[in-house]
């Protein structure tokens, strides 16, 4: 009765069998083309680092074969140096490239208020200060993300290959979000904040390079910052910390956290732009729900076994 069943059921559905095989055909011959290719990428060094698992043993297991061994803690610290030599060289080497631009960025940090021309400087070494200090923080804003790679290489060999790809996926990632909470302080806030800051009371407003830079680079700082949030969510719930259906239930708590973190972050006090600030802090927190939950499926592994129930063996 079971081969009659099977037999028409083979049967039934033949046609979509030879369907689907004529679809995947060129998908399969194109498969076949690159498959020296895709084993010889398989073989690479990078591709066994990134699926490499590591050793799974105990943590106080791990610490005490550590101090028995101090030649592995001479390691690691070998290690540390290794890459806080190479996260040095790089922040040199992006500092020293900023200044070729920094005079550019400074102009154009200035167009809110109308050019380096409605700034006025009250000391002598205030304008060459603005200048080393936006220097600075350009140079550290294009070293972080290979900062982070550094600190990724550092962690990878001790994690598992999902939060390893993940970790190496978010550093980019990072960096665009970052770079739009930024462009939102900049193109945004700043447009509103700056009007009802510089006209409060009819109090004409004499601005110097240094409280005005300060001002605008440490807020869009922040802003970037803030906007950071669904990462870093995503990889607390990529570890398990924190589960979806918890943010969702705690969002009327998440909305006033953030109107007390926007009254915080916002440079003036009117509801205006702390709405300003409030609106896109909510939406990222919305964000962060569904980046959650693309980590719980991301780093759900296989179904284990029931107690009880045995595993199958190979004959």
């Amino acid at each position: 009765m079971d081969k009659v069943r099977r037999a028409l059921k083979w049967i039934l559905f033949a046609p979509f069998r030879l369907f689907w095989w004529l679809i995947s055909l060129p998908f399969r011959f194109i498969g076949w083309l690159f498959r020296p290719v895709l084993e010889r990428f398989r073989r690479n060094p990078v591709y066994r680092f990134l699926n490499d698992v590591p050793e799974d043993r105990p943590a106080m297991e791990a610490v005490l074969e550590a101090f028995q061994s101090p030649e592995e803690i001479l390691g690691q610290l070998d290690d540390v140096r290794k890459h806080l030599l190479r996260s040095l060289l790089a922040l040199i080497i992006t500092v020293g490239a900023s200044f070729w631009f920094t005079q550019d960025l400074i102009t154009f940090l200035a167009v809110p208020v109308g050019g380096l021309q409605n700034l006025q400087a009250i000391e002598v070494t205030e304008s060459i200060g603005v200048f080393m200090k936006v220097a600075l923080i350009a140079g550290i804003a294009l070293a972080t993300p290979y900062i982070a790679f550094e600190l990724w290489l550092f962690f990878a060999p001790g994690i598992m290959p999902r939060s390893k790809q993940l970790g190496l996926f978010s550093i980019p990632l990072a960096l665009v979000f970052f770079m739009g909470g930024m462009a939102f302080a900049y193109y945004v806030m700043l447009p509103t904040a700056l009007p009802f800051l510089l006209d409060f009371l009819g109090i004409t407003t004499r601005l110097r390079p240094a409280s005005y830079f300060e001002f605008i680079t440490s807020l869009m700082f922040w802003i970037g910052v803030a906007f950071e949030f669904p990462l870093v969510i995503f990889g607390i719930s990529a570890m398990g910390f924190i589960q979806p259906k918890t943010l969702l239930k705690q969002w009327r708590l998440a909305v006033v956290l953030i109107s007390v973190l926007a009254a915080v972050i916002t440079p003036t006090v009117d509801p205006v732009n702390m709405a300003l600030v409030m609106a896109p802090m909510t939406g990222l927190y919305f964000l962060s729900i569904l980046f959650s939950w693309l980590a719980q499926i991301t780093s759900r592994g296989p179904a284990k076994p029931k107690t009880g129930e045995s595993t199958p063996t190979s004959a």
